[in-house]
């Protein structure tokens, strides 16, 4: 497995829902996992991968991580976001046979730029999760108008939140990759909060729930 990760396991031999967690720019493996006992209340195995990219903090030459290069002027390059997705698709492989993984509830979840890898993985192969999360997060539409075609788009749950005062990523590209799922017939739930680049206690909250409703114990109409 050449990601370093954390692992959240859950009590019980499994197989678990699984959620895949994928950090931003700049954070690490570390970053999400204090999330993991509040997702449907500790109930899903959580992994986070560490994205390969050394980023220089600026403190006493302290580092985080990311997935792919960014810039101003070009915030997603397409052939370092393919390349990147390729590593995590191998790492998803490793993780299914090494954990013990529900494969039918598997989530992919990604925070800032690994909001951008999670939507790139999942629609490219929707069937093979359960759910998709992005938060704080952009769909670039290069990046969508590329997507390779593939069945199941329209059963995909998914889950957008975003920061009305979100400094990093204006709101305006999450109202935007609305637009682009629905475009896309992908089933997605988008909801605002009042807060900036970040995950509040209530996005939390709301998160845990639609976790809950749509993988964990999903509603079957017959």
């Amino acid at each position: 497995m050449d990601l370093a990760h954390t692992l959240y396991e859950p009590e019980g031999d499994g197989p678990h829902p699984t959620i895949v967690a994928l950090h931003g720019w700049g954070a690490s493996a570390f970053d999400l996992m204090g999330l993991a006992p509040y997702f449907g209340g500790g109930r899903f195995q959580v992994i986070c991968p560490q994205g390969p990219l050394e980023v220089p903090l600026g403190m006493a030459g302290a580092v985080g991580f990311g997935w792919f290069p960014l810039s101003a002027t070009q915030p997603a390059i397409e052939g370092p976001v393919e390349d990147a997705a390729a590593r995590l698709e191998r790492f998803l492989e490793t993780v299914l046979a090494r954990y013990a993984v529900d494969r039918r509830k598997l989530v992919l979840l990604g925070f800032s730029q690994g909001g951008v890898l999670a939507y790139r993985l999942a629609l490219a192969a929707p069937r093979r999760f359960a759910g998709l999360v992005a938060l704080s997060s952009w769909l670039p539409p290069q990046m969508a108008a590329a997507l390779p075609a593939a069945e199941g788009r329209d059963e995909l749950p998914t889950l957008v939140q975003h920061g009305t005062a979100d400094e990093i990523i204006a709101v305006a590209r999450a109202q935007q990759s609305i637009e682009t799922l629905r475009t896309l017939r992908v089933p997605a739930s988008y909801r605002e909060y009042d807060m900036g680049h970040e995950i509040s206690a209530e996005s939390l909250a709301d998160l845990s729930q639609w976790l809950e409703d749509k993988v964990r114990s999903p509603i079957i109409l017959a």
